[in-house]
């Protein structure tokens, strides 16, 4: 059999570098973790935009309304409105310079064919006519009007005439209903009256409705019998919106115009409305729809600034567009969440934005859909938290960009390598030898003796026979992560590393060691407890105060009840400032107290006698302005780490994996 391969044209569905939940998650970590607020974060991130894994960008709102903004400039920059009137006067003259021609040509006639009655009696017509043109009014709606009524000489002029009127009640029945241009200005009278009867139903509809009466015709019939001329709409109030915004859109194409350009146009087109007896049902339905859907765009006003003379309808087309755009522009800039995004109509987006912005915004309208669908983030009303999950996967992620930045060589599995008596069995087994526990497979020893001694009861045991399952060495630590959530924290770019770390340090634990206890205090003017899933929300303190006393004293509370071996790790960018006064009271003073100093090692040494480790992480200052950190490591016998925020994940991370490794050989 051959392969058999089809293919079809891309339409970007195939498109397989969209975000998955995680990595939408991921591209909010940093934002949530310096800030605190899951929301604020996903606004920052639809402002900013973002990156795929495939490194396809995705454009924030900041980027997607400045391409509305000059998309918007681009198509008001395409003609000039005004310009239509004198394209109007410019074509009148020639009509009438055609029919001069053709009153001369028809006087030249009579006069050249020798009779002179005939051409007596041409002559007196000519002059009446040249007369009547002489008089036609100034201004450009009257002139036209005039001419309409005009005994024309010159079919020529007839014609040309004929034709302007014919191509300007085409733009004045497009500009304010282009899906029934062709139907309003046609001159069958059928399909005219066919017309005047969709509007009278439509707006007996939008009356019957505004009442609360029953609809009469309904809107399926309705459509059933008028829907060719009204684009396919799906539903009543579709259509209505549609109608409602070429209407709007056509109220802003007058307003666009000067003021006397304005009026001699709205003067054409309403007279031509008028000839069509369709004039009273046009500002009927817009009298209508203005009460019906208020929200359209009816007091919009763009500045066209091209050169080029636009019919009404091309005009209206830009209006439209230009509206369509502002109305996105207005729901980008008030949208608070990505759900907000879902107001938008991406077709439309599309066809007057770009494919791009289009795909962007659905990329950013389903981002919190997507983390909902996921199970990593819930509503609580009007806010959006991290559930359990979503705060294990922050961690992970952090666990991984952690690991990611250190060198293979420097971090390895860190597995046991020493076997020794425990609790849990592993799936393999070994023949026994001298000094191993004795924790037999029963089922392969009976086996091995069987085959040697063969089948028989009863079965005679051997040493040689003997084979034991293999057990893991096992030890438990309980660990107290401290953090520094003081005001300098952040003032030195330290809290978010610190935060990271934390969520790594729980997240390798939870998964590699779930035996394994973790605590979290933070700490600033004072020391509290912090749960592991509020790590992603937990903020640095707005007070001043580094009170590692208080810190050590609730670390070695929490510790008291556990067992195995245990530690304390302290991440902090400055020495102890205040302590706890036996009273309750908070003390603080910067240079640091003797008394904050002798309170804050008199904790360092009732952690020692509970044989608690202590390890200090100091960040970002020289260990030489860290006497006091060096005296926790003497007096405890623990030891100081000097990092940069950058490193402080890998530090604590092999540091613990290397003490866990001696734990797990120690037994």
């Amino acid at each position: 059999m051959t392969a058999r391969y089809d293919y079809s044209a891309w339409d970007g569905t195939q498109d397989s570098s969209d975000l998955d939940p995680d990595e939408a998650l991921a591209q909010l970590t940093d934002e949530l973790l310096a800030g605190g607020d899951l929301d604020a974060a996903m606004r920052r991130l639809m402002r900013i935009g973002m990156r795929t894994p495939s490194g396809e960008r995705v454009m924030g709102l900041r980027e997607m309304l400045e391409r509305m903004r000059h998309r918007r400039a681009e198509l008001l920059s395409r003609g000039d409105p005004d310009g239509r009137l004198a394209r109007v006067a410019e074509e009148l003259g020639e009509i009438v310079r055609e029919e001069h021609q053709g009153i001369d040509a028809l006087e030249d006639a009579a006069r050249r064919s020798g009779d002179a009655r005939r051409a007596q009696l041409t002559a007196g017509s000519a002059a009446e006519r040249r007369i009547s043109l002489d008089l036609l009014p100034d201004d450009v709606a009257g002139r036209l009007r005039a001419l309409q009524g005009h005994d024309f000489v010159s079919s020529e002029a007839r014609a040309h005439l004929d034709d302007l009127v014919e191509r300007l009640r085409r733009e004045v029945t497009d500009a304010y209903f282009s899906d029934m241009a062709g139907a309003m200005s046609s001159a069958d009278p059928a399909q005219l009256e066919r017309v005047r009867r969709a509007f009278d139903q439509l707006n007996r509809m939008l009356e019957q409705r505004e009442r609360g009466a029953p609809l009469d015709p309904t809107f399926e019939q309705f459509m059933e019998e008028f829907g060719d001329l009204f684009g396919g709409a799906a539903s009543l109030d579709e259509l209505l919106s549609q109608l409602a915004d070429r209407l709007a859109a056509a109220e802003t194409m007058w307003r666009s115009m000067s003021t006397g350009q304005r009026a001699e146009l709205r003067s054409i087109a309403e007279s031509l409305l008028e000839d069509l007896d369709l004039r009273w049902q046009v500002e009927r339905l817009a009298q209508n729809l203005r009460r019906v859907v208020p929200e359209a765009d009816w007091h919009g006003r763009h500045r066209f600034a091209g050169g080029v003379p636009l019919g009404l309808g091309e005009v209206t087309d830009l209006a439209q567009q230009a509206s369509a755009i502002e109305r996105a522009e207005d729901v980008l800039r008030a949208a608070s969440s990505p759900s907000a995004l879902g107001e938008i109509d991406l077709d439309e987006v599309r066809a007057l934005v770009g494919d791009d912005v289009a795909r962007s915004l659905e990329r950013l309208a389903r981002l919190a859909r997507d983390l909902e669908e996921a199970g990593l983030i819930e509503h609580h009303g009007a806010r959006t938290e991290l559930t359990p999950a979503g705060v294990r996967r922050l961690g992970q992620r952090a666990l991984g960009d952690v690991f990611s930045q250190l060198r293979r060589d420097h971090l390895g599995d860190h597995q046991a390598t020493t076997v020794g008596s425990g609790h849990d069995r592993e799936e393999t087994t070994r023949p026994y030898e001298y000094g191993d526990p004795f924790t037999l497979d029963l089922g392969r020893t009976v086996h091995h003796a069987l085959r040697r001694a063969g089948a028989g009861v009863p079965v005679r045991l051997d040493a040689s026979d003997f084979e034991i399952v293999e057990t893991e060495a096992l030890s438990r630590a309980a660990t107290v992560l401290a953090v520094d959530l003081s005001m300098s924290m952040p003032m030195r770019d330290n809290f978010v590393p610190a935060k990271k770390m934390a969520l790594a340090l729980h997240a390798l634990i939870s998964t590699r060691f779930p035996r394994d206890y973790l605590g979290i205090v933070g700490f600033s003017e004072v020391a509290r407890e912090i749960k592991p899933e509020e790590l992603p929300t937990a903020m640095w303190d707005y007070v001043y105060g580094t009170n590692l006393q208080h810190a050590l004293l609730v670390a070695r509370t929490m510790l008291a009840h556990q067992h195995g071996t245990k530690q304390i790790i302290v991440v902090t960018d400055g020495e102890p400032t205040a302590h706890v006064e036996p009273d309750g009271e908070v003390f603080f003073n910067y240079p640091p107290d003797s008394e904050t100093l002798r309170r804050t090692m008199a904790e360092v040494v009732r952690c020692t006698r509970m044989g608690i480790t202590i390890n200090v992480f100091a960040l970002d200052v020289e260990r030489t302005m860290f006497p006091f950190v060096e005296q926790i490591a003497r007096v405890n016998g623990g030891r100081t780490f000097s990092t940069s925020p950058d490193a402080l994940g890998g530090y604590v991370l092999v540091d613990f994996l290397r003490h866990r490794r001696t734990l797990r050989h120690a037994g």
